[in-house]
């Protein structure tokens, strides 16, 4: 039996990598362990561990890392002591981890230096911001690749990771986005108490790499949001927990008494999902209007440069930070027509794919020794 350590520290990653630890949990073959730390364990961002424990998973540990938003490097590092114990008891065979998170790259240390086969979800993409130069760091820590699509495999490739450990899947989200997991429109806005007819969504993310500049941007956004005179009411969903994450929720203050607003620490990803499935449109800079949008057809405002580089083959109305621009875009989103995406991420059976691959034996058999392969050999 394979031991296999998934990582998660917020409720983006838990949604994508959700049907993954799932399928795995119904093999014979493979004990699983799931490690919860970062924002699901803070009350001011919705306590998500809760919606992991719903899930019912037979191994869950907590751990807290919460230190002061401005300590990346030191939730870096207090994240690590923990994970690096937590290894010690389990001894998995391997860690999984997701995407460009702080905790993803004290995961992907931690089983680098104990000799652990570190599998990385969704790495080789391109974004800007700090984002980036963490994913990129845990790619080149990781020993197996699932990726979301053929350009980041041959981004992967580029980087000198070894083709045979690049694995293309599609992004693990897409599937539970067709399953029949969920909940029909009627039933969320219950459950959430909404009481609009129409609404968007709103989610706006601070950019590390612009902290100098984010209340200036946050303050921007909102007044203009204020300011809508087309009618729109906003379902609006908290930031990632990142440096600048403050001033965000400083500017969401202004919202609270308008009644064209509902706003929420975190969302069930499944609720969350049929809300943007039914949504006029998402405006903000989250990966939601880059991945999940388009798959739905949903029309994108998409502000500043948190998503810059990312592979996308949808319209998408792109905006500057600045209140005018927000503004004017406000005003057209209505006439915005969007073809839905394809299969720029997948087609829906990431899962599946994902377990075919560790139940061969080729895959334990990696040379836990990284290795650099030039991309012209």
């Amino acid at each position: 039996m394979k031991k296999v350590l998934f990582l998660t520290g917020t409720r983006a990653d838990f949604g994508k990598i959700k049907s993954l630890i799932s399928i795995l949990e119904k093999q014979k073959e493979f004990e699983v362990f799931v490690f919860v730390t970062g924002m699901h364990l803070q009350e001011e961002y919705g306590y998500t561990l809760i919606e992991i424990e719903r899930c019912n998973f037979k191994n869950i540990h907590t751990f807290v890392n919460h230190t002061h938003e401005t300590t990346m490097d030191l939730t870096l590092a207090k994240t690590i002591e923990g994970f690096s114990a937590y290894c010690n008891t389990v001894k998995p065979d391997m860690i999984v981890v997701h995407g460009d998170r702080v905790e993803t790259l004290a995961g992907a240390i931690v089983g680098s230096l104990n000799n652990i086969l570190v599998t990385h979800i969704e790495g080789g993409e391109v974004s800007g911001t700090v984002d980036e130069l963490i994913r990129h760091s845990v790619s080149k820590l990781s020993h197996i690749h699932f990726v979301s699509n053929e350009e980041a495999a041959k981004r992967l490739i580029q980087m000198g990771e070894v083709k045979e450990s690049v694995f293309t899947i599609g992004s693990p989200d897409i599937d539970i986005m067709f399953s029949d997991q969920l909940p029909d429109l009627k039933t969320v806005k219950e459950y959430y108490k909404i009481p609009f007819e129409s609404f968007s969504i709103v989610m706006f993310h601070p950019v590390t790499t612009e902290i100098q500049n984010m209340r200036q941007y946050a303050d921007n956004f909102v007044n203009a949001l204020l300011k809508d005179n087309h009618n729109h009411n906003y379902i609006v969903i908290y930031p990632n927990n990142d440096l600048g994450s403050r001033f965000v929720l400083d500017s969401y203050e202004k919202l609270k008494l308008n009644e064209r607003f509902r706003i929420f620490p975190s969302l069930r990803f499944e609720y969350f999902l049929t809300l943007l499935k039914n949504s006029q449109f998402i405006i903000g800079n989250s990966s939601a209007g880059i991945r999940e949008a388009p798959y739905y057809g949903i029309p994108i405002i998409n502000i500043g440069t948190r998503q810059q580089n990312r592979a996308v083959h949808a319209d998408i109305i792109n905006v500057d930070y600045s209140e005018k621009e927000i503004t004017e875009s406000l005003s057209m989103i209505e006439s915005h027509k969007v073809q839905k995406s394809d299969d720029d991420f997948g087609q829906g059976n990431s899962a599946e794919l994902f377990l075919n691959c560790l139940q061969k034996s080729d895959i334990w058999q990696l040379n836990h020794q990284k290795q650099f392969r030039d991309s012209n050999a």
